[in-house]
């Protein structure tokens, strides 16, 4: 994949998690990387691996999740090698910040918004509460929110309101590299395009590098640069967003492109994606999508395909490939 210029880069991750009747292989096997300044859509179905992925790069993983091997360099440093101390104080925040789906999973709800915007950024760095506010105030600005919002407290706010509180606190400490986990989903479609528009003016701004996870593939379209497809743990297609999008090479990519409405045919009917995503606890042999894939071949049900380059930034893990 895309090596040159890279902030991020993972090899080979495995993060499982530990149940009564074994291990689900959330992610498993997945190497990706984020090139500078740029932004990775990463989309597939619920399931799929996606928030585990970036969870893992954040560490915010729950007790039972386990990290099996694999390797997370964020400029060279291998941050599942660093104490939780250090993490904390040095990169959580201040170098890696991170947009969660629910804002509510981020916003202490015993305390108004100043104080942990306020929290934020003394947490990481020596400066007077006055100079706090004055960053803050700047934030709130380019997000299109007033200063009396600083007053309130989370469930005083909107959807939206809280939404772009989270994305000003991401943003704070001036990150390097933003992580944001379906950040529109529990938003209505009118916010959603606000929300979205206020993170491509802040890219613009900031040339922070961004790896954007939805399972809106138009959406992604309109902001991503190169685009991975993760289907039942792994990474089975990527490159750039024009690439994939106007060439799709995995049978998984095609049908969830061919799913997306079409406002242009009205009364068409909608196509889905026969069967359902497999059971991480005992996954099918061979290609992981082999039982619902409509060009199956006996050796996809027998031998895993090896993810293979087929123009210098287009990527994909197919038999067909070959």
């Amino acid at each position: 994949m895309v090596v040159d210029g890279v902030i991020l880069k993972i090899e080979d991750l495995k993060t499982y998690f530990k149940t009564k009747t074994g291990y689900v292989k959330a992610v498993d096997g997945v190497s990706l990387y984020v090139p500078n300044q740029m932004v990775i859509g990463v989309a597939g179905e619920s399931g799929s691996g996606k928030s585990t992925l970036i969870n893992s790069i954040f560490r915010v993983l729950p007790r039972n999740a386990e990290i099996k091997s694999g390797r997370i360099f964020y400029q060279d440093k291998n941050v599942l090698e660093i104490d939780e101390q250090n993490f904390n104080k040095n990169i959580r925040w201040k170098e890696i910040s991170w947009i969660p789906q629910v804002s509510m999973d981020v916003l202490d709800p015993v305390y108004k918004v100043k104080d942990q915007m306020i929290e934020t950024i003394l947490a990481h760095e020596d400066v007077s509460k006055a100079e706090a506010l004055e960053r803050i105030y700047t934030m709130l600005k380019s997000v299109n929110l007033m200063p009396e919002i600083l007053e309130k407290y989370p469930h005083e706010l909107s959807g939206g309101q809280k939404q772009r509180v989270v994305i000003a606190m991401a943003l704070l400490l001036n990150p390097k590299l933003v992580i944001a986990d379906e950040p529109t989903t529990a938003l209505d479609v009118i916010v959603q395009a606000q929300i979205i528009s206020i993170i491509r003016q802040l890219k613009k701004e900031k040339n922070f590098s961004m790896l954007f996870v939805s399972h809106d593939l138009a959406l992604l379209a309109g902001l991503s640069d190169y685009l991975a497809i993760m289907y039942a743990g792994k990474i089975v297609e990527f490159g750039k967003v024009e690439e994939v999008y106007k060439t799709p090479l995995h049978p998984y990519t095609q049908l969830l492109l061919e799913s997306i409405p079409d406002i242009r045919k009205r009364g068409s009917k909608l196509k889905s994606i026969s069967g359902s995503p497999p059971d991480l606890l005992n996954p099918p042999t061979g290609c992981r999508f082999n039982p619902r894939c409509p060009f199956v071949m006996d050796v996809c049900k027998t031998t895993e395909p090896e993810i293979v380059k087929v123009s210098p930034t287009h990527y994909v893990a197919c038999h067909l490939r070959k």
